[in-house]
């Protein structure tokens, strides 16, 4: 179907861009830097003791925040499906906002025991909540505003913001590192971040109130109304959320090892300082960042799929390996060098993953399609990560996390090898009634 917008209101890739991800931003920042400082904050609301029990306790509550996602998946998924992309990435950004200023406020173990850390939790939860339908109403607004042969660029976009949000936090936490006492980090500094971020929130709020709707959105607004976001509607497209979840599960885990868990594994195997293993960990990230884009622009020319696989073969053979040296390591240029070389290989999974899983589903239920499958894979593989490998190292058997991070992968590679490409389905239609290449061509770019 041609699409012909007047010129007032022509949307272009950029704007779609900048305002489909630059609340992923924030969403980020706050979910990052609670994994990024928690070393910091683990004593404030644990009793004192074995230093990897307090990480363990507050690696639970990290995953905890992971099991709210599924359901706000479902909740914001079917939100995004009935009222708009618009109004799901707005509210998102507004729950963020208020769980980032929970953990802010929050009390301490001595000043009230463990009711600072039920309210650590409620922040969680309310941050699972709001992440849960983040992802699924960024990756379509995403995937829906952009040109057809150019969906994997602008949707790379979606981790290029992630990670950016995630720099920022790991920024602020090297600053106030070399500004800040070690005491003073324990005691309040750790505060600082959320602060931030609150306020943030609080202008993507506003910025994202001005926002368009995806024209495909407002094409199928009167088509199906009674069925857009519902379960039933999801139920017929089960196949497909299956797959969301099936090749989810190898890129959640190898992205979480890489990213959240970086810093942690540096400092507490590897014996780098605190300092030293979040500076790695920046400028890996800022390069793994510059690489989102060069790999989605080549996935809208050779196709997802290759993507995908060498993703899966690369996480498979490497992590094992590449792990090993990394608990070996004792100089800042090796960590890096190490670090990137891992960082490159889940590139080919990040900077696709959700443009994939936008074009398995019909634009109806296409953001519970993505959001639900994904939560839950997330939940179960990907929240669990920092919380797994904790465990495998209090238990004296830390390599044993390494396999369990090659085995996912190793059951993605399948899938990967078997499912159907997507890079030229239609988003107006459903999966069966997809276009030649030749009519994809033809479309009109919104």
């Amino acid at each position: 179907m041609s699409v012909t917008p007047s010129a007032p209101q022509a949307r272009t890739p950029w704007r779609a861009v900048i305002g489909g991800s630059i609340g992923n931003l924030v969403e980020w920042f706050d979910w990052f830097v609670y994994a990024s400082f928690a070393t910091y904050f683990a004593s404030a609301f644990f009793p004192k003791g074995n230093d990897t029990a307090q990480l363990l306790n507050t690696a639970g509550i990290f995953a905890v925040g992971f099991f709210m996602r599924p359901v706000g998946g479902w909740l914001l998924g079917r939100f995004a499906d009935r009222r708009g992309r618009k109004a799901a990435l707005t509210l998102t950004v507004t729950l963020m906002s208020a769980s980032a200023l929970l953990i802010a406020i929050a009390p301490t173990y001595d000043q009230v025991g463990y009711f600072g850390a039920g309210v650590l939790l409620v922040a969680r939860l309310l941050q699972g909540l709001s992440v849960g339908g983040e992802y699924a109403a960024s990756a379509t607004y995403l995937t829906e505003a952009s040109q057809p042969g150019r969906r994997g660029f602008v949707s790379s976009f979606q981790y290029v913001s992630m990670t950016a949000g995630q720099l920022i936090g790991l920024g602020l936490l090297i600053v106030l590192q070399r500004t800040m006492s070690d005491d003073s980090l324990h005691s309040y500094g750790w505060r600082i971040p959320f602060i931030f971020g609150a306020l943030a929130a609080a202008v993507v709020f506003w910025l994202r109130r001005n926002l368009l709707e995806t024209e495909v959105y407002e094409e199928a607004g009167a088509q199906r109304e009674t069925e857009r976001g519902s379960i039933a509607e999801l139920l017929r497209h089960r196949k497909e959320a299956a797959l969301v979840i099936a090749l989810t599960m190898g890129g959640t885990v190898a992205y979480y090892t890489y990213t959240t868990y970086l810093t942690k594994y540096l400092s507490n195997t590897a014996g780098l300082s605190k300092s030293d293993a979040s500076l790695v960990s920046f400028c890996a990230l800022f390069v793994f960042m510059l690489l989102q884009p060069l790999a989605g622009a080549l996935s809208d020319r050779i196709g997802r799929r290759p993507l995908l696989i060498t993703f899966g073969v690369g996480s498979m053979l490497a992590t094992v390996p590449i792990m090993t040296a990394l608990s070996h390591t004792d100089s800042f240029g090796g960590a890096l060098l190490l670090s990137l070389a891992a960082l490159v290989v889940v590139t080919g999974y990040t900077s696709i993953n959700a443009v994939v899983k936008a074009e398995l589903f019909p634009t109806h239920v296409r953001a519970l399609g993505v959001a639900l499958p994904y939560a839950i894979a997330n939940a179960l593989f990907g929240g669990t990560a920092e919380y797994v490998a904790l465990w495998f190292k209090n238990s004296g058997a830390e390599s044993g996390f390494y396999w369990y991070v090659s085995g996912c992968a190793a059951v993605s590679l399948i899938v990967y090898l078997t499912m159907r490409e997507t890079r030229d389905t239609s988003l107006t239609k459903a999966p069966a009634d997809e276009p030649t290449t030749s009519e994809q061509a033809a479309r009109t770019p919104v």
